[in-house]
């Protein structure tokens, strides 16, 4: 069968091809250690569930409009605009099934042949992927892990030109777990407005943060004419598996984006959506619980990474993801990578699949318990000395 050329243009995620080599391994009657994948390890709390199921008996089972539900647009304006301290029209919300779309179709909407878009690197692989696939050049912004791992400003700054229309901004990132200084944001808003590009702000983890409270790019002047704001409840919630996402848009582009939900997958899930919004209206105890046991956990695996051969592991200040440098151990990424799973049985990923600056780094999630990590630190320990 002769794909269309255009798919050769298209990536992956490859923390799913890692699960499932991982998975494999296991099948095969291996105990493996799983800190690949970038999924809370809780349960989604029990009243949204208990909201999915009353709405599926009062029947919530039809289509719904592409932007979203009245309700649940408005539950996300609402609480977005507690958090960001702003007056956040419901009109200016879409809901999606899952924070990619809201990617994907913010990509193919502004960004085409000749145009540019800025994005981080290393950073979330789809950002790289989705730029080629709408025929647009991707222009990498490099995180220095000198700077905790966050972009250099006269770098950035060499960065932009007139085809500039995007720039992508995640923090806290994923891979890296930084968070990017209020500072560094201030000059990606101005950089933003003196090229009229629009900032695609990733915000996906924005309730994990370990010292301190976000900061959007939409604080800075001028910057909610200009951002789409990327959210959703995965991470949050640990709501992975309802794809429930959303993002806040300047209004010019709040009917093209609702357009392409249309021409793709019509609508997010009715029960979805009320599921949404009694998880954003209830109280917030449950994600600060969640966000407390990660903390801990944070601390135990970068502890634990320091004291390993070769390694050696910044502190991260958000998300779930600690990005060890791994070069003192003469091992490439992949080659870390490929060890770590058949000898040690310890998934993780190379940091080249978040990019060709993620080389010399491997990414670990600490969305396991803690008894977990510690075999799997203790496991990393027995293989590094035995090599």
């Amino acid at each position: 069968m002769r794909l269309a050329s255009r798919m050769a243009l298209l990536g992956t995620e490859t923390a799913f091809e890692a699960l499932a080599r991982a998975k494999a391994l296991e099948a095969q009657g291996r105990d493996i250690v799983f800190l690949g994948i970038g999924e809370p390890d809780f349960d989604t709390p029990s009243h949204i569930v208990e909201a999915a199921k009353d709405a599926l008996d009062a029947g919530h089972t039809h289509y719904v409009p592409s932007a979203g539900t009245a309700a649940a647009r408005e539950a996300v304006a609402a609480d977005v605009g507690r958090r960001l301290d702003a007056e956040i029209p419901a009109s200016r919300v879409v809901i999606t099934p899952g924070g990619k779309p809201i990617m994907f179709f913010t990509i193919l909407a502004l960004a085409e042949e000749g145009d540019e878009v800025i994005y981080p690197n290393p950073g979330f692989p789809i950002y790289e992927s989705m730029i080629r696939f709408a025929g647009a050049t991707p222009v990498p912004m490099r995180l220095h892990e000198e700077l905790g791992f966050n972009p250099d400003p006269d770098e950035l700054a060499a960065l932009a030109t007139p085809r500039t229309r995007l720039i992508i901004v995640n923090s806290p990132n994923n891979p890296c777990g930084s968070v990017i200084p209020a500072d560094t944001l201030r000059r990606i808003a101005e950089l933003a407005a003196e090229t009229d590009a629009v900032a695609l702000s990733d915000e996906i983890y924005k309730d994990f943060h370990y010292e301190g409270s976000h900061v959007s790019i939409t604080s800075f002047p001028g910057m909610w004419e200009r951002t789409v704001v990327l959210d959703g409840l995965s991470k949050s919630y640990a709501m992975t598996g309802w794809r429930v996402g959303y993002g806040v848009l300047p209004e010019p582009l709040v009917e093209p984006v609702t357009r392409l939900v249309t021409n793709s997958v019509s609508c997010t899930a009715a029960f979805a959506q009320v599921a949404a919004g009694a998880a954003l209206q209830a109280p917030q105890d449950s994600v600060r619980e969640m966000v407390a046991e990660f903390a801990e956990r944070r601390s135990l695996l970068v502890d634990g990474l320091n004291r390993l051969p070769g390694v050696s592991c910044p502190m991260p200040g958000g998300a779930f993801y600690a990005f060890p440098n791994i070069a003192g151990t003469g091992m490439t990424s992949a080659e870390f990578e490929r060890g770590a799973l058949d000898e040690a049985g310890v998934s993780l990923l190379a940091g080249t699949s978040f990019g060709a600056y993620g080389e010399g780094y491997v990414r670990i999630s600490f969305a396991n318990s803690q008894a977990n990590i510690r075999e799997a630190l203790a496991r990393l320990q027995r293989w590094l000395a035995e090599r």
